[in-house]
């Protein structure tokens, strides 16, 4: 029961920090950094745009034992060390994690990609160098952060933005051959060619209307691909409202991330909108076109990373409702996205916005095929 919640872990730490803290009063920068931590549990699309950051670890610190905390979910697909990383489960509200940390070799640097409160973490594993970037709210989660670098002033892609953690230049762009396939249990997969819709969303207000989706897959079908949905778990109800007919395949629910990675890296064509899966897309290679409603395409669209993938965004840019500046609880002038919730947005207006026109045009772009008229 304890392990499920985060009042034992914060106090686990708190105690540690205590314990540790008159002997790190006077800290520096290691001379040789041997052991470098990545410390963050950001969700899955978060957690692969860090791919950069790990690229550029393994360029600057060729000798150095590499490690990242990972969400337990997302851990799996770490398994072939892609960079050089490897990953270690973590959840701070399960206490059994923080003690696996606790286990590994003190770091000499750990890097802090969004959240600063981690840093109270870093210290209880006795990290001798902290760094994260400025600008956290409140101020106690910086407390213990010993180098605060700035966010850039203009538009950046975060993938370029965490690569700035570390000193060095920017890291070569990511080649799939850098992250192996991850072991996964067998299952059938679609006809070649084939292509998947995934038409979930961590939020509604990121999903596409159903009848849209519909008329995408039916223009699919007749450029020759094997439609194929996917969904997460709890999220077959949308297929259904995409294809009530039940036309085509649904993997909706059934894949694990493995799986889904290799769904993905045998596919001829991802569509999704931006969510982890769109991310998981440009990682393992496949043609991938990524919806932008609340979300930012200039944050989250590419960069100079991920500037060898075959990928278009599509998006209606500006868009008025899309005026937040908030990014990881810093607010940077140049940013605009949306985080609001259903509560505060009742209709995704941004995401209406998009016509299965754009979409189709996207694909043929990507696919370097001819325009197709559109299907009603």
């Amino acid at each position: 029961m304890l392990r499920n919640s985060r009042v034992p872990g914060r106090w686990l730490i708190f105690l540690l920090v205590l314990v540790r803290l008159p002997f790190s009063l006077r800290r520096c920068r290691p001379a040789a950094v041997r052991h470098v931590l990545v410390l963050h549990h950001l969700l899955l699309g978060d957690t692969l745009m860090l791919t950069s950051l790990l690229a550029k670890l393994a360029e600057q610190y060729p000798d150095a034992q590499l490690q990242m905390a990972a969400p337990k979910a997302s851990a799996p697909l770490y398994i072939g060390h892609p960079y050089r990383i490897d990953a270690i489960a973590f959840d701070p509200r399960d206490v059994r994690t923080i003690f696996t940390l606790l286990r590994q070799p003190r770091p000499d640097v750990v890097l802090l990609p969004a959240d600063n409160r981690h840093s109270w973490l870093a210290r209880a594993l006795g990290a001798r160098w902290i760094v994260g970037f400025a600008g956290d709210h409140p101020a106690w989660k910086n407390w213990f952060v010993d180098e605060l670098r700035p966010f850039p002033a203009t538009p950046v892609a975060w993938p370029d933005i965490v690569a700035t953690l570390i000193d060095g230049p920017p890291p070569a762009a990511h080649v799939t051959d850098r992250w192996p396939a991850p072991p996964h249990m067998p299952f059938t997969p679609p006809a070649r060619p084939y292509c998947v819709l995934h038409v979930g969303a961590s939020t509604p207000l990121k999903r596409w209307e159903p009848d849209k989706w519909r008329t995408l897959a039916a223009a699919l079908t007749a450029r020759g691909l094997t439609v194929t949905w996917s969904a997460g778990r709890g999220e077959e109800t949308i297929v259904t409202a995409c294809d009530p007919d039940r036309v085509h395949r649904s993997f909706a629910g059934a894949l694990d991330l493995p799986q889904l990675w290799h769904l993905l890296a045998n596919a001829a064509l991802l569509i999704a909108p931006d969510t982890g899966v769109a991310h998981l897309g440009r990682l393992v290679g496949v043609p991938t076109v990524t919806l932008f409603g609340p979300g930012s395409a200039t944050l989250y669209g590419g960069g100079d990373f991920w500037r060898n993938a075959h990928y278009r965004a599509v998006t209606t840019d500006p868009f008025p409702c899309r005026d937040q500046t908030r990014l990881f609880g810093r607010d940077l002038p140049w940013v605009s996205r949306c985080a609001r919730s259903t509560a505060e947005c009742p209709a995704p207006r941004c995401m209406q916005a998009i016509d299965t026109a754009m979409v189709e045009a996207a694909v043929d772009e990507l696919l370097h095929r001819p325009a197709q008229p559109a299907v009603p």
